[in-house]
């Protein structure tokens, strides 16, 4: 059937054959490149689906998803367009692999054994594996198009109970050490769980009422929810979880609480000031070796002050890296400012591994035996009360934060940020209100780099890359520029989650990347968007 292009555009056979290929080939790339022999000793679902399957499954059920969502064609068409991709994608998929089997490539790619292929087919060859994997295939994709059709408050909860379900097999020791401490006895574990981590159909069931329960309540008290009861609810969970839990989510969230101070300094300069920072881990770098060199017991240190000491001088030197740097670059903007602040960023990375520096800041080698913070002569040595230090430390520096965005400074920096030249026509001083937000949040970085070094007890240069300055960028664009609790929603969820996912190794990144497509698809405002009159002055 061929359709004009007046009428509808590409006939949707074209639609479904280019999206089957893209599907059915990003199927083969997933088992080609080890994330499905990966992925596949972990259940999510006791004996039926393990997390391999479901990855293979998404994207099945994305390309259905995707093709319903054409609007160009009819709505019969729509459905047509959806088997089709399905059952391409299938086709495409089992031909591939059956192929890559036969021939025994394992020789160019080692993923591509005899046990993973015969477990990426289904157990089935031949003809079989064809018929089982082209059904499979089109049945998901029918179900990724039926719910993308379906109201929105239905879809939502559907997709609400499915990411309850998938979160409750992923995050299997976090669940079981928070309610450990609140249920006695462990009966309830084997119960939800089965050994292999996956959920039990009970536990399937508790995650399904769980989703849905959660959605339900957000649409009955919806309307009537304001910003501080979120922030409020945030931060008794902050206060809670790693009390209840044990060691390990008290360091994870340490480490998240670490990068939600520096995000907090990087949203004033990027989300109020609207100054794209990527040599941001300079400020850290300053603070930390500022705390290091102060404190230490290190032949290197200029001084033996106490960390409450030294806290307010590693500020003070980070904010003042920040007023030198500042300086020559932000007379800049734009795409020319990034650049000119990765610039700055390296140099202070290259002079720190250089051996001019090594005899003053150890070079190479770091900084050792820095000493734990002391409250009231007892050394701060569980990761439980360094957690809740560095949770302190984050609620002054988020009340200091939000006290400047509503303040004429902030105001001035908004308005900055949405036009420069209007700004400076009505009389702002573009570059003094520019390097008064890159010094605080220049300062706020410090403040985050002295508490890493005190509470890892060193400073090594290895720990100042640039992917630090990336991963803080991306956790306010997952969060929402200009939201102080969208830094704390993106911190936990770009460098809480991969965290919790450590069994998966480097290939945990992989959800790491997913993330940040979906909400760039989905919520491209972040997670926890800023107030219109914040994200526009």
């Amino acid at each position: 059937m061929s359709i004009s292009p007046g009428q509808s555009g590409s006939p949707w056979w074209h639609l479904a054959l280019k999206a089957g290929a893209v599907c059915g080939f990003t199927g083969v790339y997933i088992v080609g490149v080890g994330v499905f022999s990966a992925f596949g000793a972990r259940s999510v679902l006791a004996h039926a689906v393990s997390l391999g399957q479901l990855l293979l499954l998404a994207v099945a059920f994305t390309g259905g998803w995707y093709a319903v969502s054409n609007r160009q064609l009819k709505p019969f068409e729509r459905w047509l367009a959806s088997a089709g991709t399905g059952l391409l994608a299938g086709l495409s998929y089992a031909a591939v692999l059956l192929v890559a089997r036969g021939a025994n490539v394992q020789g160019l790619f080692v993923a591509f054994n005899q046990p993973t292929l015969s477990a990426a087919l289904l157990g089935q060859s031949g003809a079989g594996a064809i018929a089982a994997l082209a059904g499979l295939a089109s049945v998901t994709a029918l179900a990724g198009a039926a719910i993308r059709q379906c109201p929105s408050a239905v879809r939502r909860t559907i997709l609400a109970a499915a990411v309850a379900v998938l979160f409750g097999a992923l995050l299997r020791d976090l669940w079981v050490s928070l309610f450990s401490t609140l249920l006695r006895g462990r009966w309830w574990v084997s119960t939800i769980y089965v050994s292999s981590g996956g959920l039990t159909w009970v536990g399937a069931g508790i995650a399904v009422l769980a989703g849905v329960a959660w959605q339900i309540a957000h649409y009955l008290i919806g309307q009537r929810r304001t910003p501080m009861i979120d922030v409020v609810i945030l931060m008794v969970a902050a206060l809670l979880v790693p009390f209840l839990t044990n060691a390990f989510v008290a360091q994870v969230m340490l480490l998240v609480g670490l990068y939600a101070l520096m995000g907090m300094g990087l949203n004033i300069e990027l989300g109020l000031a609207g100054l794209l920072d990527l040599g941001f881990v300079a400020f850290f770098a300053i603070g930390a070796y500022a705390t290091a060199l102060l404190t230490s017991d290190s032949p290197l240190a200029l001084a033996h002050l106490s960390f409450w000491e030294a806290l307010p001088v590693a500020t003070l030197c980070a904010a003042a890296g920040g007023f030198i740097f500042g300086l020559p670059v932000l007379r800049v903007r734009g795409d020319y400012l990034a650049l000119a602040t990765l610039g700055l960023g390296e140099i202070v990375r290259i002079i720190v591994v250089s051996d001019m520096a090594a005899p003053a800041i150890g070079g190479a080698q770091g900084i050792v035996g820095i000493p734990r913070p002391k409250l009231i002569d007892h050394p701060m040595v569980s990761q439980l009360s360094l957690y809740y230090l560095t949770f302190a430390l984050a609620c002054l520096v988020a009340f200091a934060a939000w006290r400047l965005q509503h303040s004429p400074v902030g105001r001035a920096w908004t308005a900055a940020r949405d036009d420069e030249d209007v700004a400076a026509t009505l009389g702002l001083d573009l570059v003094r209100s520019k390097l008064r937000a890159y010094v605080l949040g220049a300062a706020f970085a410090g403040v985050a780099g002295a508490l890493f070094a005190t509470t890892l007890g060193s400073v090594f240069p290895q720990s100042l890359r640039l992917d630090v300055s990336i991963n803080v960028l991306a956790l306010l664009v997952i969060g929402g520029l200009g939201s102080l609790p969208g830094v704390f929603v993106g911190s936990f969820i770009l460098i809480g989650l991969p965290e919790f996912l450590r069994e998966f190794g480097e290939y945990r990144y992989l959800f790491y990347g997913f993330v940040l497509i979906l909400v760039m698809r989905v919520r491209p405002q972040g997670l926890w968007p800023a107030p219109l009159s914040a994200r526009h002055g």
